[in-house]
């Protein structure tokens, strides 16, 4: 009896954590370039079940049972988000679609190949620095400049350019313009601005293993390997006066959240059942 109320305690736990992760995707459904996540659930080791006194083993196994369930872990969905227009020079939206040896992806962004190998869709991010120097990443277009014309992130975070030395210009960004490739210009002339370098994108193999940071920021704690800048042919685009959305689906979280509590409130029964029934084991079967 208790082993079915385990079960279902930690159910109520995992539904709990979906919960969370779900309120989370809805509350940052303005925030620009944010991406949403989801919870991988998976059972805890099955227990091999066997009836006991038997003379042959064998005929008394009764199967597997399983002692609950968790959320394992947080996966981020990386699809790209709709574009929204801003008209303000110092917001720019990363349109990629990064090919692998021509790997067709799912939906999810990814694909198993017949051997069982799993190839993720690479995704591109703007570079910056965190006030402590280190190197994270971004999909957050909303940019900013300090009195001394650096491009600062919505948070302060410096915007780096293709040399690792954050960007800075020497004119007013209404008289910058940016390229498809992130190089920086004259608005008017379309000639590169003195001393302004291009945009650092990073091209990310496997999204899942970026961490997040808050903020929109993400910090990668894979290979070194599986991030590098982008090559100038490859299929990434700059715009400028624009945003990336978040890629929350609001219907679907809307489903997502009911089911989820509803699951808890199902097993909440069956915990309250059990209780009842420990109970009456308990003040009645005990007593006799």
């Amino acid at each position: 009896m208790l082993r079915g109320l385990y079960s279902a305690a930690s159910a109520m736990l995992a539904q709990q954590r979906r919960h969370d992760t779900i309120t989370n995707n809805i509350a940052n459904m303005n925030t620009p370039g944010f991406k949403s996540s989801s919870v991988v659930s998976r059972s805890f080791p099955d227990m091999l079940i066997a009836a006991q006194g038997g003379s042959n083993p064998s005929a008394g196994t009764l199967g597997k049972l399983s002692t609950g369930v968790f959320a394992e872990e947080n996966l981020l969905q990386m699809g790209q988000g709709d574009l929204q227009q801003t008209y303000r020079s110092q917001d720019l939206a990363l349109v990629s679609d990064l090919l692998v040896d021509g790997t067709v992806f799912n939906a999810s962004g990814k694909s198993v190949d017949e051997n069982g190998d799993v190839t993720y869709k690479p995704q591109a991010f703007f570079s910056v620095l965190s006030p402590t120097g280190e190197e994270q990443y971004t999909r957050d277009g909303s940019f900013k400049t300090a009195p001394d014309g650096t491009l600062l992130t919505s948070d302060g975070y410096e915007v780096v350019g293709v040399n690792g030395n954050p960007i800075t210009v020497n004119v007013p960004w209404e008289q910058v313009g940016v390229t498809a490739n992130g190089r920086l210009v004259d608005a008017n002339s379309g000639l590169p601005l003195q001393g302004a370098p291009q945009l650092r994108i990073m091209r990310v193999d496997n999204p899942n293993l970026l961490i997040r940071e808050g903020n929109g920021m993400f910090r990668y704690a894979g290979d070194p390997a599986g991030i590098e800048q982008i090559a100038d042919d490859e299929r990434v685009e700059v715009r400028q006066g624009y945003l990336e959305r978040s890629n929350v689906d609001a219907a679907q979280s809307s489903i997502d959240i009911m089911a989820a509590l509803r699951a808890y409130e199902a097993n909440q029964k069956v915990i309250q059942t059990y209780d009842r029934s420990l109970e009456k084991a308990v003040n009645e079967v005990g007593r006799v």
